[in-house]
């Protein structure tokens, strides 16, 4: 059996569409998503749709991300904090906030904030931080002690997460995989490509392997349909869907 792990969809429906694609390609029958489905993106309601059309399959999977909660209720109180920290997405809070139907906000806020599945004996934790908070980063290269304080008292035995956009795995020394889908609609990275996670159970031997894949989509359209998009900032998220130098927008 293989599974796609998707996360950080963040409107982008160019991406969505390539990566479903290469889900299909790939023969996966079921598909976790991680959450951060709208926000800061080029089409954020068309995303929604496409989402909640997948979610009409049994085969499909959803948490919900850090910006989903926020984005489920406005408050001026998030978007001066969300302001502080960066200005750009405080504009693009603001911005996809108007344009969310009561019954889109409905919708994410009622996603569940993790999930917990068992295939073939292999227990399977969903997180879109980590396991102790929703925006918790689990970066590459973090000294695998942080990771372990960070899953300290889950018992699964894969921990799927995102939040960070850059895709990094983790054995621990409590013998738990911790595996960072990396993002469809936003990476963090100086290459565009979309990326996602696969993973093939052996169902015999209750067994699996957890791939990275990236795959090219048009990311030319994508960036310019930010821009179009005109809320302060959104020039400079266009730029960086197509090189990402930062974390967040300057």
């Amino acid at each position: 059996m293989k599974i796609a792990i998707i996360s950080d969809i963040h409107g982008n429906i160019y991406a969505l569409e390539k990566v479903l694609d290469d889900i299909r390609h790939e023969g996966c029958s079921k598909i976790f998503c991680l959450g951060d489905v709208v926000m800061a993106g080029p089409e954020p309601i068309q995303t929604l749709h496409k989402i909640q059309e997948l979610m009409q399959s049994k085969d499909f999977y959803i948490i919900q991300g850090n910006t989903d909660k926020m984005l489920s209720v406005f408050s001026f109180d998030t978007y001066n904090s969300v302001t502080e920290t960066n200005a750009v997405m405080g504009s693009a809070y603001l911005a996809d906030s108007k344009i969310l139907t009561d019954e889109d906000k409905n919708f994410l806020a009622q996603l569940p904030v993790s999930k917990e599945i068992e295939l073939f004996g292999i227990k399977i934790l969903l997180v879109h931080g980590s396991p102790r908070k929703n925006n918790e980063n689990i970066f590459p290269n973090m000294d695998i002690e942080k990771v372990e304080e960070m899953i300290k008292g889950t018992d699964a035995d894969i921990i799927f997460c995102g939040h960070t956009h850059e895709p990094c795995g983790y054995q621990t020394n409590t013998n738990q995989t911790v595996v960072n889908a990396g993002s469809v609609g936003r990476p963090f990275s100086d290459k565009p490509d979309a990326c996602y996670a696969i993973m093939e159970i052996d169902e015999k031997n209750k067994s699996f392997d957890i791939k990275h894949k990236f795959v090219v989509y048009d990311v030319q359209t994508a960036s310019k349909k930010i821009e179009d998009r005109k809320f302060e900032g959104s020039d400079k998220l266009a730029k960086m869907l197509l090189k990402a130098t930062s974390r967040y927008p300057e």
